[in-house]
């Protein structure tokens, strides 16, 4: 029976002993027959739900997905698992488009994906019924539903392929997904009593913060230089800002790169291709960005603005630690943000719609503001019930701000909402009781006559944004309670006048301020510094070479599995979870080389059974612990490139990227002794204007004639001159 194949398959082909949660539910369901509905937060496999079907069941399985980037990114990665797997879409030119069909025509593939606009053109729906289709996963299955975040008209019309087909069994997948959504999922795609998998929400490997936003761009150097060899992703509202974000950020030697709608569409995929491939190490974006980014090495994710609703922050957020790995979320809050946003909603026309808005910006703003687990605000926006009294992966539950006496600055603001209600009959703002309590002679506090309330300038001892500051967390509290109007004005709930009535003590949280302390994080997989960086440059050697993204070679994961257990032979490798008989055959010579060498020259490092949690190894700052320091001090010592390299047994190329990521990381060397006067006047004319961050380009213009590594000692030395100029 095919079901009884799914194990065997999950090691040989994708390398793995163990199903995540729910995956081998939906496998089954899927393959005896019946359709299914799966909510799996990102991370959690979803792919997987419909790859490893296909290659235990006869026939072809067609993916619909709506992302061209996704399907290139995920044929890539089966392919190099041993997988016949393809897409077809608009990147195609005729020739390649027509070759592929052909295979599909003769039944060579297990897997295609296609995107839903040509899935229903007259010509492919009458094609699909001489491939032998045996299955229908629809995914980013949200994109159907009106009331989903990302609706797609063009979705709508999938149910045609059930019609057409009806016999095969439908999948459809997404990472967030309300009741309502899912109803409306079953119903378009016109489910036969569906499975519904619904995995928790919660993502244990994320760490979530929120610090107040002083200086963004300072505020985003800081946490990237903190991790200069880590991929992130910096979420900006605006295009300008996401531009001005990545310049600072390159201007202070990070490979940053922008992407947004506005950008045409070659330089979106140019600075999507060097995110993926690792040659920019930061990409600052709009919202525009994410949806399908399948890559899972991306170690934090900063909102340098409030994004505008909880859902789209979870989404955003769960685009770090796809591969279990510790990953780090950071959200700069500010309330200039949230008053900026307020202006923009007044200007939609449409009254339930701006009212949606104003919801979810509020439930967006209590989840900063909040000083409960944030684990358990953004579980409970998905229904979902956090019970553990300390979730071990948020600013608060780490490092719980100072709880402090509040009472008698809480009886004078309800004090104070209380006599301007009774004064006039009429309700205010939170910034008119500030005024009065701060004394203020506003015209409005004059032609009320608030001036001659008994709790005007009884708060004189705060600034007017402590007042503000402190209605906020009352209202939070209950203590307040405040209207939905356009101008939203504050009264005292019948809570608050207990409160006062019973003179009760009111213990509140300090506001927001900098994290003091680094937290234990979960998830991580301690190794050897020094080899785990030997092994990733060699995985960006051998992905070069094969025109692929890094991880499609190995995850972070593999490495970090390879840097603490030295496999040094076959038998070994297939031990390593995502090395399967196919990524074994075609790089395990590769690996068990540069781990023998390692260890010829190193310690073997002892490492504690994986269910013991450690701190990162991860040195702050500065060139990067392991085999590139070893060669700067060998530089440092006298030693040219090709001795260091002879006597190190790497590549002279190596060592001289060692040496431009020490100048990267603010090294002063003179790079100029390391190539010749005529390789420095052809690197000039290539990389005049350039200001990419991938070299391949300049690699090609010159012919491979000058080594990556002299490449990118020249631009370091470039920018280390262009940074003193300044």
């Amino acid at each position: 029976m095919s079901v009884q194949k799914l194990s065997q398959c999950l090691k040989q082909t994708f390398g793995y002993d163990e199903f995540r949660p729910l995956q081998r539910e939906i496998m089954e369901a899927s393959l005896a027959g019946r359709d299914a509905v799966a909510i799996l937060p990102t991370g959690a496999g979803k792919s997987l739900c419909y790859q490893l079907p296909a290659l235990v069941r006869e026939g072809l399985t067609v993916v619909v997905s709506p992302l061209i980037a996704l399907m290139k990114d995920q044929v890539d990665q089966l392919e190099a698992s041993g997988v016949e797997a393809t897409f077809l879409n608009s990147t195609l030119d005729g020739d390649e488009a027509r070759r592929r069909i052909d295979r599909l025509n003769a039944g060579k593939y297990q897997l295609l994906y296609v995107a839903p606009e040509r899935l229903m053109l007259p010509d492919f729906l009458s094609r699909l019924k001489g491939w032998k289709i045996a299955a229908l996963a629809v995914d980013e299955a949200h994109c159907i539903s009106e009331w989903g975040h990302d609706f797609r008209p063009e979705y709508r019309r999938l149910k045609e392929v059930r019609q057409l087909i009806p016999d095969i069994p439908i999948l459809a997948l997404t990472a967030t997904a309300t009741e309502r959504v899912r109803e409306d999922i079953v119903r378009q795609l016109e489910l036969r009593d569906p499975s519904v998998f619904l995995a928790s929400f919660n993502r244990p490997n994320l760490k979530y913060q929120v610090i107040a936003k002083a200086g963004a761009a300072a505020q985003v150097c800081n946490f990237a230089n903190a991790r200069p060899d880590e991929s992130g992703i910096v979420y900006c509202q605006s295009r300008k800002n996401t531009e001005a974000l990545a310049a600072t950020l390159r201007a202070q030697g990070f490979s940053a790169v922008a992407y947004h709608a506005g950008l045409d569409a070659q330089e979106r995929a140019k600075n999507q291709d060097a995110f993926l491939r690792d040659e920019a190490k930061i990409v600052c974006a709009t919202v525009a960005f994410g949806m399908g980014i399948n890559k899972p090495n991306v170690r934090y994710v900063i909102h340098a603005d409030l994004p505008k609703n909880i859902e789209g922050y979870y989404q955003e957020t769960g685009r770090a630690g796809r591969d279990g790995l510790p990953a780090d979320c950071l959200l700069l809050f500010s309330r200039g943000d949230v008053m900026k946003y307020l202006k923009f909603l007044d200007d939609i026309p449409d009254e339930q719609a701006r009212a949606v808005a104003h919801h979810q910006l509020d439930q967006m703003t209590h989840f900063a503001e909040s000083d409960i687990c944030r684990r358990v605000s953004l579980l409970g926006y998905f229904g979902e019930t956090w019970t553990q009294e300390n979730c071990g992966g948020c600013d608060h539950c780490l490092s719980p701000r100072e709880k402090w006496d509040a009472t008698t600055d809480v009886q004078k603001l309800l004090s104070c909402v209380l006599r301007i209600r009774q004064a006039g009959n009429f309700s205010v703002g939170l910034n008119h009781v500030s005024e009065v309590l701060t004394g203020g002679q506003s015209e409005k506090i004059l032609r009320w006559k608030h001036d001659q309330l008994t709790t005007h300038g009884i708060g004189k001892d705060q600034p007017r944004p402590y007042w503000v500051d402190l209605g906020r967390q009352l209202l939070r509290l209950g203590l307040l309670a405040g209207s939905e109007d356009k101008f939203p004005t504050v009264a005292v709930s019948q809570q608050g006048i207990d409160t006062l009535k019973k003179r009760e003590t009111v213990m509140l949280t300090r506001s927001l301020a900098m994290p003091k302390s680094k937290a234990v994080r979960t998830g991580d997989i301690p190794c050897d510094p020094g080899l785990f960086e030997r092994l990733r440059m060699l995985r960006k050697e051998l992905a070069d070479a094969r025109n692929v993204p890094p991880y499609v070679v190995f995850s972070d994961v593999t490495l970090r599995h390879f840097s603490r257990d030295y496999p040094q032979n076959d038998a070994a490798l297939l031990r390593v979870p995502g090395v399967g008989e196919k990524k074994l055959d075609d790089y395990g010579r590769a690996f068990t080389e540069v781990i023998r060498d390692w260890l010829s020259e190193n310690e073997r490092l002892e490492f504690s059974p994986l269910e013991t949690v450690t701190a990162p190894l991860a040195r702050p700052g500065g060139i990067t612990v392991g085999t590139a320091a070893v060669t700067l001090e060998l530089f440092k010592s006298g030693q040219s490139v090709s001795e260091i390299a002879q006597a190190r047994n790497l590549a002279e190329s190596t060592i001289e990227s060692h040496l431009a990521q020490a100048m990267e990381n603010g090294e002063r060397l003179d790079p100029r002794g390391l190539y010749t006067e005529e390789e420095e006047r052809l690197m000039q004319a290539a990389m005049d204007g350039y200001d990419e961050p991938a070299l391949k380009p300049v690699f090609e213009q010159l012919e491979g004639r000058i080594s990556y590594g002299k490449l990118r000692l020249y631009r370091a030395m470039v920018s280390s001159l262009a940074t003193a100029d300044s």
